[in-house]
């Protein structure tokens, strides 16, 4: 069953957001393979550090990526697991959002909550039988140092992948230019 109502429009806002925080994972991609070129004049990586800026935008691009391509993906399907990371709360720990959420100064939002419920976060906030006192950084930091082979051959797949689209779309535009039939 969809959302309804207000919510439908949230579903969609995220979506937006996430779709556009994936676009801006993919550019950073981009863009630090296009720094390591211009520093280096190669795509290959010889000297790690010297090469330690196109390094973070590439990897910094790819955590995006993944994290945004997952948001849209359960924004579109309305999926639970995939718009949350589940058992995490803030940043650093659930107390980031010290006065910054609810009326109280101990509330959370009731995603952070052991069991969600509606208006379990309320003044919940060091109670950490009801509410996940592990900062989000190291859920998401632990997930990919546990997944990093996976991260590794997404990026290479999804790198793979968009050269061979440039060199058909290079292919295109040469049989473009030179007047053949391209079916």
């Amino acid at each position: 069953m969809g959302v309804e109502g207000g919510m439908k429009c949230v579903k969609y806002l995220l979506f937006f957001f996430n779709f556009i925080f994936w676009l801006c994972g993919l550019a950073l991609i981009v863009l630090g393979v296009l720094v390591q070129v211009a520093l280096h004049n190669t795509v290959v990586i010889n000297n790690v550090s010297a090469s330690s800026a196109p390094i973070v935008l590439i990897v910094v691009g790819v955590v995006v990526f993944f994290i945004a391509f997952f948001g849209c993906c359960g924004a579109w399907k309305e999926s639970y697991c995939m718009v949350t990371l589940l058992k995490c709360c803030g940043v650093i720990n659930a107390t980031d959002w010290r006065g910054n959420f609810g009326s109280g100064t101990n509330s959370v939002p009731d995603s952070c909550c052991v069991n969600v419920t509606a208006g379990c976060g309320q003044g919940a906030m060091e109670d950490s039988s009801k509410v996940h006192q592990m900062g989000c950084q190291t859920v998401v930091e632990e997930l990919l140092k546990k997944n990093m082979m996976w991260v590794i051959v997404a990026a290479l797949v999804i790198a793979f992948l968009q050269i061979m689209g440039i060199i058909f779309a290079c292919m295109l535009m040469r049989g473009i230019r030179s007047g053949y039939e391209v079916m």
